[in-house]
């Protein structure tokens, strides 16, 4: 890893970080009890411009320092969010490993620019899909264990609250990867990476 990669993971771990434990915090208004961050368009703006690798080391730092500092409603809560994070990353893998094969002659950010649809809606689509499935997975069994790990829900409340999980795990996806493809392009097309 060069200096300027290390450099560039400390900058986004520094605002994933802030953002989420300082940001915004949007309750759902299905469930206030979720609340809607920006903290994870770094994570997949980083995974974008400095590679997989670095959002990998990235959303896991960022988990370390809130388990420390900001753990949330359960003192595991920040592990469920890596869980939430890596899942979206894997949907989104694909489509980047996919441009960056199909950009051999051209720059990523070229590439970018011209599929900008494609690969917007396929990696939205393919965060959704693989963050919805093992959220709701991991929801399900997790919620119904005991403080810290879960809230003792009985077998039918971890049923009626999936659905609450499902949209709001879904929305984040929604809005977090467009707008960290958005900027990959506009800092790509400016500066080289």
């Amino acid at each position: 890893m060069n200096t300027k990669t290390l450099a560039l993971i400390i900058i986004f771990v520094a605002l994933t970080t802030s953002l989420n434990i300082a940001g915004p915090k949007i309750p759902a208004p299905y469930a206030p009890f979720l609340l809607y961050q920006l903290w994870e368009i770094p994570i997949v703006l980083a995974f974008l411009i400095i590679g997989p690798k670095s959002g990998v080391i990235i959303t896991v730092i960022n988990t370390l320092i809130l388990f420390a500092v900001y753990p949330g409603a359960l003192p595991i809560g920040p592990f469920y969010n890596l869980i939430a994070v890596f899942s979206m990353l894997l949907g989104i893998y694909l489509p980047y490993k996919l441009a960056n094969l199909s950009c051999k002659n051209e720059s990523l950010s070229n590439y970018l620019r011209q599929h900008t649809k494609l690969i917007t809606v396929s990696a939205t689509t393919l965060g959704i899909t693989t963050r919805v499935i093992i959220t709701t997975i991991v929801n399900y069994f997790t919620i119904q264990q005991s403080y810290p790990i879960g809230f003792s829900f009985s077998q039918g409340a971890a049923l009626g609250f999936l659905p609450l999980s499902v949209l709001f795990n879904a929305t984040v996806a929604l809005y977090t990867i467009p707008i960290a493809i958005g900027i990959a392009i506009a800092v790509s097309s400016r500066f080289k990476l």
